[in-house]
């Protein structure tokens, strides 16, 4: 598989582009930093000595979607309360993509459909409000995010995107503030409705950015510990619900589906055994098409590559500088001046597509993550997540100077360099499910697409294109409800709900397959966001990553 931009006279047909199916999560897997301090309790979890024979309903996979979905099967849908859950886990638990992401949780505002922004924001407020008054210790701190663009032709169009949104959608674009350097501007400041447009350069200055071309500032955004907080989910479940109501099999990797001959349940096969089960889950993002080869050109796996940075010290025995914000880095294909200013060579028309939050003080470690554009035919089609990339790595430790001030006291006129490479104390890589029109998958599956309809007892929820932790939670619940036969109308004004835009379908899997391959590029998924109306394509890179 070669990704590459293709003359449009030379492109083969969308649908003629195949994508082979996702393997079984790799067995030795890189070392997360998240996956580093595991639960006891859940670490090699077997519920039961032996798989049961039959459950009411599997789950496949134990991220924040599965375990999200068993939260709301057993506390709160009535129907799956009495009903005897499984979730089977091809590794640890939560040793996928949410114990390998970058620790953001953030809806993206300004370059989403609006229903998908509105619900992501509403993502966002649930976990902010359960993390609190449920006490979850998951390290969940409440910040902005920064998103920094080095490229001036990406901003102006991000810019452009928050306007337009400012004219159409107030109530969202009360989460935006644009910052414009003062040498865009010939006025000192101009302040609209919701958003406020500043052209003071102290401002970026003040938001360490002092090199980049403008900035959009995102009001609702957190750093967290995601494994810790799908560890409290489901230790939770395991305290509250004994087997057989909820049983948790870890290290039980689910190799294949068989539908019953009575039309009526699915048989998971496992290496330990088989179960009959009248539902099934597929909670499996960039592995779903190991289990549903229809969705190998809907769901794409892409691997990502994270490390965990020491930031510099002024001194010996002095803490680092503290950041207040989530950061995220972008910048056009072949930018000119962001490349002069990495010193590093032409990246293939792949754009930066970068993204760091903060440990907290005194460690202060920067778990930065991106670096795609160097890395082997973009991520794309990759699925193992055993091996790193040395040239994806040596770009992560060497290039956050001069895009971020890392001084103690950032003031005007610093450039924030570093000298040298920052070390790492781990680097690992993780797989995420891109979607080919560029939004998750949430519903029945389809008879066409190998399942069998509502009735039919398969459901999927995945695809989240890297960015699932503002939009997994209650994606799952609003899927538990379709299981327990009391999925509200999509579209009705009673709080969080599921976008049309994620409704799977048959209408949805035929206008996707018009749509580009993701293995033709990253212009493919730009095509993909701009088909469905999800904001200038330029900006898909802060689009798939301010939650990765």
């Amino acid at each position: 598989m070669t990704i590459r931009r293709l003359p449009d006279d030379s492109r083969p047909d969308a649908g003629a582009l195949a994508q082979p199916p996702a393997g079984l999560p790799s067995r030795h897997p890189t070392d997360s930093y998240w996956l580093r301090d595991p639960s006891p309790v859940l670490r090699g979890h077997r519920t039961t000595e032996t798989l049961p024979d039959a459950a009411d309903v599997v789950v496949v996979g134990s991220g924040i979607t599965g375990a999200f979905a068993a939260r709301f099967l057993k506390e709160e849908e009535g129907a799956g309360r009495d009903a005897a859950v499984v979730m089977l886990e091809a590794r640890e638990a939560c040793a996928g993509a949410t114990g390998r992401n970058g620790g953001h949780c953030q809806p993206l505002v300004y370059d989403s459909v609006p229903a998908v922004a509105a619900f992501e924001l509403e993502v966002f407020g649930f976990m902010e409000r359960l993390v609190g008054e449920e006490g979850v210790d998951c390290d969940w701190v409440s910040l902005t995010g920064v998103h920094a663009f080095l490229s001036e032709d990406m901003f102006e169009r991000a810019a452009a995107s928050v306007e337009q949104l400012e004219k159409s959608h107030p109530e969202i674009a009360a989460h935006l503030e644009v910052v414009r350097p003062s040498e865009s501007s010939s006025s000192s400041a101009t302040t609209t409705t919701t958003t406020t447009t500043t052209t003071d350069k102290n401002t970026l200055a003040s938001l360490r950015i002092p090199s980049a071309n403008g900035a959009v500032i995102q009001k609702k955004a957190a750093s967290l510990w995601p494994y810790k907080l799908v560890a409290w989910v489901l230790e939770r479940l395991l305290a509250k619900f004994p087997a057989p109501a909820f049983n948790l099999q870890t290290n039980t990797p689910v190799t294949s589906l068989a539908r019953h001959e009575s039309g009526s349940g699915w048989t998971v096969t496992t290496p330990r055994g088989k179960i009959s089960a009248r539902q099934v889950l597929l909670a499996t993002n960039g592995y779903t098409s190991r289990l549903l080869p229809a969705f190998s050109d809907l769901i794409v796996p892409v691997r990502g590559q994270i490390g965990a940075l020491l930031p510099p010290t002024p001194q010996a025995g002095a803490d680092p500088a503290k950041l207040l914000h989530s950061y995220v880095f972008a910048a056009d294909p072949d930018d000119a001046g962001a490349d002069r200013a990495l010193g590093r060579r032409s990246t293939g028309g792949a754009p930066r597509d970068d993204y760091l939050v903060q440990r907290p003080l005194p460690a202060g470690e920067l778990i930065y993550g991106g670096g795609r554009r160097l890395a082997r035919d973009l991520g794309v089609g990759e699925w193992r997540d055993d091996e790193l990339e040395g040239g994806v790595a040596e770009y992560l430790r060497g290039s956050l100077a001069p895009a971020l001030d890392l001084t103690p006291d950032p003031v005007e006129g610093s450039q924030g360099r570093s000298k040298g490479e920052l070390k790492a104390s781990f680097e690992w890589t993780g797989v995420m499910g891109y979607s080919r029109d560029h939004h998750a998958w949430v519903g029945p599956v389809p008879e066409s697409m190998g399942g069998a309809g509502p009735e039919g007892g398969l459901w999927i929820c995945a695809g989240y294109t890297g960015h699932g932790m503002p939009a997994a939670a209650l994606s799952a619940r609003e899927v538990v409800r379709q299981m327990a036969g009391s999925g509200r109308d999509v579209g009705k004004d009673d709080g969080p709900r599921l976008p049309r835009e994620f409704v799977l379908s048959d209408e949805r899997v035929a206008m996707a397959r018009g749509m580009p391959h993701l293995t033709q590029g990253w212009e493919a998924a730009d095509a993909a966001a701009s088909c469905t109306g999800a904001g200038a394509p330029a900006n898909h890179a802060a689009q798939s990553r301010a939650s990765a």
